[in-house]
């Protein structure tokens, strides 16, 4: 698992669920594929620090293919919420 920093959030076309990610893992951009549509706004995503599984085979869905997950837990309401940092950590940072 690695810090990923999102550069850039959109929403999958035909999807009310899905979000397309690209994220900065130190290096490298990442494609992920995340269903947290119906929770988060792609413009608010931008910039954010994440927890990235980096170590998974890729996936396709709905035709795109998804280079990793980021990770979430849910809240009362069975919602998603992405696990993020408290402060500024460099993308690709190990998390141990």
């Amino acid at each position: 698992m690695r810090i990923g920093r999102i550069k850039v959030a959109e929403r999958v076309e035909n999807s009310d669920k899905l979000i397309k990610l690209i994220v900065d893992l130190g290096g490298e951009d990442r494609q992920i594929i995340a269903g947290i549509g119906k929770v988060y706004e792609p413009a608010a995503l931008a910039g954010k620090e994440i927890a990235v599984v980096v170590n998974l085979e890729p996936r396709t869905l709905m035709g795109l293919q998804s280079q990793g997950m980021l990770l979430a837990a849910t809240d009362a309401d069975d919602s998603p919420v992405i696990l993020t940092v408290e402060k500024d950590v460099k993308p690709g940072t190990k998390i141990r």
